[in-house]
């Protein structure tokens, strides 16, 4: 586990420039750097060692050092792949993962990506060939930026790591900050940034001759097979889950695991005690609040397996620790659970260096309520064109004319609702800002700049191009391509590497990824019920009272804090000189949404996502492309 970066060019890359592109993320990797340079690339990386602490260095080499490689993540099948290179020839220094890259690279070329199990972002370098080969594990738990001028090639595993190069433009790409603005994050292949992209997850970019191609290798095939027993099933789903969790448990560091009290970190918790000869550690955050604590939830089941728990109060010193994440998150980032994340990585850190996770286990097996609205809403008889239209129009206009949060406004937005396609459906259920409020918000010149941008095509595309022949099928699938990489994995990997904490996820094996994605969508959702195969699995495992609980996720009270605490903070950043000189939104928009969420009316998350653009643009980005090292409150100019 580390972070990489590099350059690779037709003329001689700055191998000091490779060095501070490192350095910059030395939180990702404070055991340790490496660096290669040649007359036309320069790779480094900084390391965590978790696995072969003792000779896991990188860079990488075949034996005749044609070869190099930087890599990012864990192959949990590393022992299997070593064997069978070795059986073709190839010898190994090392005794860990990294080094069957490129070994897998001189056998198979870019095919090698299809042989990884695990979470990676790696670049290999062919020397002979002048050859930069870059790509990313089938759903994005490791993250990779890049940019290309065509004589060159930049990447990294953060976005500051780029912009360690003076000669990188900071302009803000005001389409990404439109779909930020509708989802909370900005989504691949975008950055926040002009010319600065993500890597999709699932990706290889081969560099050559200063061109790029950005081709995909894995998409889940989510066409239902026939389902003959479901108690053959559940049996199933158990052993793949107990794989998934044995085989990341491999660590020559301490590990233990982050417990909420939901169902899938309590399987996992579950999995790891079966599976462990010693005491497991779990890791809880709590709240003042009762309506979001879990705690007591997290508390049985640490109870019946008897784990080392740990736990920790949030409290609102929410001043003390907004900074920090601000600079730590190279792009705007508005999903609040980013701090209760950042907590728990933080408290984890202290006894542990990997912690297993149980993201993924709602997308795979449908938990969000979400999924139940939409199975719910198949329902819905198709109507003529002329009435869906005239449904939507009507819905809009009672919702323009109503307060927010009022019976009215709901009763405009559900007339939208059963107008719309369903993938139209599930794009509004995602966002966070509608196109009417952004539209209001902008100004002038960025409604003009944006008036043909439509961010809801990103996901109907996704939900119509499915291989799912259901409403569930297909919202799955656009989740585990956009919502699961983008937002919930964006938020682990930072906040865990920030406290440079190995985070693994059993339930993103594609293995079980792949067994599940073809399950009936009535074993998952049914009715109001949620994740029925996977409660019915690890029923045995979990006390009986925990999987009926309704789903609370990591939310925080985001809506008291920003009349509260956070409330000044957000009234500055968002009002000041500065914040009105950048000409994106205007003023007396921003105004009324302060003033009405003071008033009761709850504006917190859209709130949210405007302090979390401009603290992230007054920590990493100015007009004429300078990086600051501070935003209103003092950001780290290296972590701490």
């Amino acid at each position: 586990m580390c972070g990489i970066a590099g350059v690779a060019s037709t003329l001689r890359p700055d191998p000091e420039l490779v060095r501070r592109m490192c350095d910059v993320i030395v939180h990702r990797g404070p055991d340790g750097a490496g660096f290669h340079n040649d007359e036309h690339a320069a790779l480094g990386m900084r390391r965590l060692a978790i696995i072969d602490v003792a000779t896991g260095d990188q860079p990488v080499y075949s034996e005749d050092e044609r070869v190099v490689a930087v890599f990012n993540g864990e192959l949990y099948n590393f022992t299997e792949l070593r064997r069978d290179l070795e059986q073709r020839g190839h010898r190994f220094r090392s005794s860990g993962d990294s080094e069957c890259l490129v070994h897998l690279y001189e056998e198979y070329g870019t095919d090698m990506v299809h042989r990884l199990r695990g979470m990676f972002a790696f670049a290999v370098w062919d020397r002979d060939r002048q050859r930069l080969v870059l790509a990313r594990d089938r759903v994005g738990k490791k993250p990779l930026y890049w940019r290309s001028d065509h004589a060159s090639i930049w990447f990294g595993s953060e976005l500051k790591s780029l912009a360690q190069d003076p000669g990188m433009p900071r302009e803000v790409d005001p389409v990404a900050l439109h779909h930020y603005l509708t989802y909370q994050y900005v989504p691949a292949p975008w950055s926040i940034y002009q010319d600065v992209h993500k890597l999709p997850p699932g990706h290889v970019l081969v560099w050559e001759g200063g061109e790029v191609e950005v081709s995909p290798y894995w998409r889940l095939d989510r066409s239902p097979r026939p389902v003959a027993d479901t108690r053959e099933e559940e049996a199933r789903l158990r052993e793949l889950l107990l794989e998934a969790t044995r085989i990341r448990m491999v660590s020559e560091r301490p590990i233990g695991a982050f417990l909420s009290g939901g169902v899938d970190s309590s399987a996992v918790v579950a999995a790891m005690a079966m599976q462990s000869s010693g005491q497991v550690k779990t890791f809880c955050i709590g709240f003042e609040d009762s309506r979001y604590d879990e705690r007591h939830k997290a508390r049985m089941v640490a109870d019946r397996y008897g784990t080392d728990h740990h736990e920790l109060v949030v409290t609102t010193k929410l001043l003390d620790i907004l900074p920090r994440i601000a600079w730590h998150f190279d792009e705007p980032f508005a999903d609040s659970s980013a701090i209760p994340s950042f907590y728990v990585a933080q408290l984890s850190r202290r006894h542990v260096t990997v912690a297993l996770t149980g993201d993924g286990g709602d997308e795979c097996f449908g938990g969000y309520q979400r999924y139940a609205l939409m199975n719910q809403a198949r329902r819905i008889p198709v109507m003529p064109r002329a009435l869906a239209a005239a449904f939507i129009r009507s819905g809009a206009f009672v919702t323009r004319r109503s307060d927010a949060g009022s019976l009215s406004r709901r009763f405009g937005r559900l007339m939208q609702f059963a107008g719309e396609h369903p993938s139209r459906r599930y794009a509004g259920l995602m966002s966070c800002f509608t196109s009417e409020q952004k539209s209001a918000i902008y100004s002038d010149a960025l409604r003009d700049r944006l008036s043909e941008v439509d961010s809801h095509r990103l996901l109907e595309r996704l939900f119509q191009n499915s291989s799912a022949r259901s409403d569930l099928g297909r919202v799955l699938d656009v989740d585990t391509l956009t919502y699961l990489p983008g937002d919930l994995l964006v938020k682990v990997d930072i906040t865990s590497m920030a406290n440079s904490l190995e985070a693994r996820s059993p339930f993103l094996d594609h293995h079980l990824m792949e067994w599940a994605a073809r399950l009936p969508a009535e074993l998952n959702v049914r009715g109001s019920q949620t994740k029925l195969l996977l409660k019915r699995a690890v029923a045995p495992w979990l006390p009986r009272e925990l999987l009926h609980y309704p789903k609370q996720g990591f939310g925080v009270p985001l809506a008291a804090w920003l009349r509260g605490e956070l409330r000044e903070l957000a009234h500055d950043v968002l009002t000041d000189d500065t914040a009105r000189g950048r000409g994106l939104f205007r003023p007396s928009a921003v105004q009324d949404l302060l003033r009405q969420h003071a008033n009761g009316v709850d504006h917190g998350s859209l709130l949210w996502a405007l302090m979390q653009f401009e603290l992230w643009h007054r920590a990493h980005a100015v007009p004429g492309g300078q990086v600051v090292a501070e935003a209103r409150c003092p950001v780290p100019s290296t972590p701490t």
